[in-house]
């Protein structure tokens, strides 16, 4: 989630591409669960070239998504993700099409609905966790549950998507340290200790007070026993004061599983050149997401221009809303969705490759993924609408002369090295 105002939409765009994608990757010859069984699992694996075409390029690389918001969907809306959607990012269908192989789903707890602690916060996550276990439970043939590096592969190697989760903000711990662990015995394997509203134990790139909050002690210790447990630590969304003192504490790599760079676009919730050494020196790696508002200079300025603009049109749509605050909430974005692709401009999936390029220059290849946050914006870049449209992306890396290797990396082998480090 972006921030306080960003709330899941879904968008229908990109549904022509989806198909173009479906019948392209029909005709590709060998699938991903032929790679060498015996390859070696770290992310410098060097990768065959019988085939250099980027579609090619791209099935063989394994493509793990750190963050997508499709949990919400699951619970409130009942969607079948077995089926092509006419509406928001990601299914299965478009996922296979897009060439994905692992999706980090986030379990996200709105404080404004939920809470920030207590047993609804608790139980908010908790359903959503059990909507995406009910995913590999009801379809097996698809989907595999997964909870490490070596989960991802073995779904791979049968032919099918893992299915893994993350906890978007520390609420549903409800500030006690054994559900750290009890989050994690759940399958759980990342957590942000915020999203836009800070905690009483961690601070916000949201909102005023996670200016000047980092962590207490308490959250010190839920870094501790993350590391403890082999949960990896999340920075995106934390305050800059959270960020400095997550990876003076952490011993494990610390990731951003949805983020982009400051330098280029000059928001809260993106990582200054600093912080991604910082990150990269603790063995991380930065995902970049695939949201305008982080990717392009100026626009964030521009949306809150349009927000101002259609706020009586929102408003409106959340009061003939006649359901739950959840389906509310829902109606505004509809709303925000059709306005903004209307008044604001486009950013080409280009754009998302000038950020990769920018954390390769400043802390090299085995430091850069990517995490999407489909299903949790209101817009998406043109190129990269959807989960289907996942090939643009390699193509564009590839035109910009990174080589086959360096897309096994960016897709997932690093996350993967950071998987396998963190487990240990």
């Amino acid at each position: 989630m972006p921030d306080i105002a960003q709330y899941s939409s879904y968008s229908s765009l990109g549904k022509n591409a989806c198909l173009v994608f479906i019948v392209l990757l029909l005709l590709i010859p060998a699938c991903k669960f032929e790679r060498n069984m015996n390859q070696n699992n770290q992310s410098s694996t060097s990768i065959e070239t019988t085939n250099n075409d980027p579609i090619s390029i791209h099935q063989r690389a394994i493509a793990i998504d750190m963050h997508a918001d499709t949990a919400q969907r699951l619970l409130d809306e009942n969607v079948d993700l077995q089926q092509e959607l006419s509406d928001g990012h990601f299914d299965a269908v478009r996922a296979k099409a897009g060439g994905l192989d692992a999706q980090f789903f986030s379990i996200w707890v709105e404080p404004q609905l939920f809470g920030a602690t207590g047993a609804r916060a608790m139980k908010r996550a908790d359903d959503q966790i059990a909507a995406v276990r009910a995913l590999a439970e009801k379809h097996p043939e698809t989907w595999a549950l997964a909870t490490s590096g070596d989960d991802i592969r073995a779904a791979v190697n049968s032919g099918k998507m893992a299915a893994l989760m993350g906890l978007e903000g520390g609420y549903a711990i409800d500030e006690r340290l054994e559900n750290v662990k009890r989050y994690y015995d759940m399958g759980v394997r990342y957590m942000s200790p915020a999203w836009s509203i800070s905690t009483s134990w961690a601070g916000s790139s949201g909102d005023d007070v996670g200016r000047t909050r980092g962590l207490n002690e308490f959250g010190k210790n839920v870094v501790r026993e993350m590391n403890r447990l082999g949960m990896i630590v999340d920075v995106s969304h934390v305050s800059d004061p959270a960020f400095w003192d997550i990876v003076n504490t952490s011993t494990a790599p610390v990731v951003a599983t949805h983020s982009a760079c400051r330098a280029i676009a000059d928001v809260p919730r993106n990582l200054t050149d600093e912080m991604i050494r910082a990150l990269a020196n603790t063995g991380g790696v930065v995902n970049v997401i695939f949201y305008p508002e982080h990717l392009e200079p100026g626009w964030s300025q521009k949306k809150k221009q349009v927000d101002a603009e259609i706020a009586t049109m929102v408003q409106e749509a959340s009061a003939a809303e006649p359901g739950a605050a959840v389906h509310k909430k829902m109606a505004r974005d509809r709303v925000r969705s059709r306005e903004y692709a209307r008044r604001l401009p486009p950013v080409n999936v280009a754009r998302i490759v000038d950020h990769i390029d920018h954390i390769v220059k400043l802390v090299g290849i085995d430091h850069v993924g990517i995490g999407s946050d489909f299903d949790g914006v209101q817009i998406t870049t043109t190129g990269l609408a959807t989960v289907a449209e996942l090939p643009n992306l390699t193509k564009e890396l590839l035109s910009r002369g990174y080589s086959a290797e360096d897309v096994n990396k960016i897709l997932g082998g690093n996350m993967l090295r950071v998987l396998d480090a963190v487990k240990r």
